[in-house]
């Protein structure tokens, strides 16, 4: 099942998808995407985001790297201010020369977790989204320090639409992403190419933190990323999990 949030009638409405992508009210009224307003698909909790998780995108940075498989996950925090529904609009700022988008798999915990090892890791995870976070290149002290003003900036991480249920994701490692800027493709990849794998990732995390029901693990974009500008339209799709529409606005 597909599930998600918005607002319509001046009400925030629980949501399901209906045929053809469109949105499904508790009453079974049928409404179209553009017709309402979009909230992050559920409340999130902690929201946790990986970098340099795909070996293309570690070798499209290479030149301002030092970095190996080996190393440990690279992990960083954001505050809930940062996010932003499906067809909602990320400001771009004036003095940015390059500010990137990052199509993501998110991984949303179902269940507390503590100490989990990874061969019981899935059976925490409640379910999938799609989230593009933006990253300003310029405001980068370096990639193993992604300071607030690349990753915490209001808005800067479209989430949505839908949260699509674990149990209707045979295999988040086998899944196609890509990324439109005004209808054009400028990134391809599969989950199958990430670094720390899922239950990699919630044995790590959990094993220093408790992830809780509603957390959020952001887990890296594949190499593709380039520039974009006020008034560009970015779509990052995920086969299996839906197509989030996103746009740049000046800041």
């Amino acid at each position: 099942m597909k599930r998600g949030r918005i607002v319509y009638e001046n009400r925030t409405w629980d949501v399901t998808e209906g045929e053809g992508g469109a949105v499904r009210l508790p009453d079974g009224r049928l409404l179209a995407q553009a017709d309402v307003q979009w909230l992050p698909p559920i409340e999130f909790g902690t929201i946790i985001a990986l970098g340099l998780n795909y070996a293309d995108h570690v070798r499209e940075l290479s030149r301002e790297l030092t970095v190996t498989a080996k190393d440990a996950p690279l992990v960083f925090l954001k505050g809930p201010n940062s996010l932003v529904g499906h067809r909602g609009r990320t400001p771009r700022p004036r003095d940015a020369a390059f500010m990137h988008y990052e199509c993501e798999l998110a991984v949303v915990i179902g269940r507390q977790a503590k100490r989990v090892r990874a061969a019981d890791a899935m059976a925490c995870v409640a379910g999938y989204t799609v989230s593009n976070d933006y990253a300003v290149r310029d405001y980068l002290e370096n990639y193993y320090r992604p300071n607030l003003r690349v990753k915490n900036r209001d808005a800067s991480t479209a989430i949505g639409p839908w949260l699509v249920d674990a149990a209707d994701v045979p295999d988040p490692h086998a899944l196609g992403l890509r990324t439109r800027v005004n209808g054009q493709v400028t990134q391809s990849g599969n989950t199958g190419d990430m670094i720390h794998r899922i239950p990699e990732l919630i044995e790590y995390l959990s094993g220093f933190m408790t992830l809780m029901p509603g957390d959020v693990i952001l887990t890296g974009t594949p190499d593709g990323v380039v520039n974009v500008q006020a008034g560009d339209v970015v779509d990052t799709e995920i086969d299996g999990i839906g197509t989030l529409t996103n746009t740049l606005a000046e800041a």
